[in-house]
């Protein structure tokens, strides 16, 4: 068994809910599913990446409902077999966390028209598309639902080098304020988490991509740099953004909706 993720304030908090996370084969993503397994729910967790087997493979074996489903959530075929899955397996849902994500960083003038609609298709559209096809789940459940949607400090104030994840970001907290009102007459409640710096893979590439266009740092500096700005100062670590996750998912956060919640330590106060 690895080491807990969730607060012990959350033991139980959401047994008998049913889960869907996106980009669950590893990083942030994989330690979702475990936080939410630990909490009591069942969890599906998606990734296109193969990994997402074994990953699942790896909670069922820790003593959690866990599953893995193969899917690429820019492709309308593959989220209609997913959340079919979903059903069939289930016959409902109750929480979904579009936790996938991609990032890009290159110059304007290096940055292609595919790279930049790459980036939206992932971050924007994808969870357009599995929130769209998960309401039905949601509603049918009878007592509401929640959807989480990753956002980002670049929901917040777009960094130099990534235009299109910074569109991506905003557009997502655009898009979960507008399902909120929508879908506030289902009480399904539509949110955004925006971390900060996490301690995963994505950040390693992201400290070499600015690393190398915003001076001659080295592997590790540019990273510990920011770090160093936080008010806290500390990068979160995945169980920082989980347990925001689980109160969003619970009973404890019924009168919460449209909000877009930090989760970075202080580095963005707005």
């Amino acid at each position: 068994m690895t080491t807990t993720l969730s607060s012990p304030i959350f033991a139980d908090a959401l047994a008998g809910r049913r889960v869907v996370i996106t980009g669950a084969a590893r990083g942030l993503g994989a330690g979702l599913a475990r936080a939410f397994g630990e909490a009591g729910a069942s969890v599906m967790l998606a990734d296109r990446d193969s990994g997402v087997a074994e990953t699942a493979a790896q909670l069922a074996s820790d003593g959690f409902d866990a599953y893995g489903y193969r899917a690429d959530i820019t492709d309308e075929d593959d989220v209609a077999a997913l959340f079919g899955q979903v059903s069939s397996q289930w016959g409902g849902l109750d929480v979904l966390v579009n936790n996938a994500g991609v990032i890009r960083i290159n110059d304007l003038e290096e940055t292609t028209l595919d790279e930049f609609v790459s980036v939206l298709q992932v971050n924007t559209i994808g969870a357009f598309l599995t929130t769209r096809a998960a309401v039905p789940l949601l509603r049918s459940s009878g007592r509401g639902g929640v959807v989480l949607n990753a956002a980002s400090g670049q929901a917040r104030q777009g960094f130099i080098y990534t235009p299109a994840y910074a569109a991506s970001k905003f557009g997502i907290v655009g898009m979960s304020q507008s399902l909120a009102k929508e879908l506030a007459a289902d009480n399904i409640r539509v949110n955004c988490y925006c971390p900060g710096i996490v301690k995963t893979d994505m950040w390693q590439y992201n400290d070499a991509e600015w690393g190398k266009r915003l001076g001659d740092y080295k592997p590790g500096e540019l990273i510990e740099e920011w770090i160093g700005g936080i008010p806290l100062k500390r990068a979160a670590e995945p169980a920082d953004v989980a347990n925001l996750l689980l109160f969003l998912s619970s009973d404890a956060a019924t009168y919460i909706t449209g909000q877009a919640v930090n989760i970075d330590g202080g580095m963005f106060m707005s």
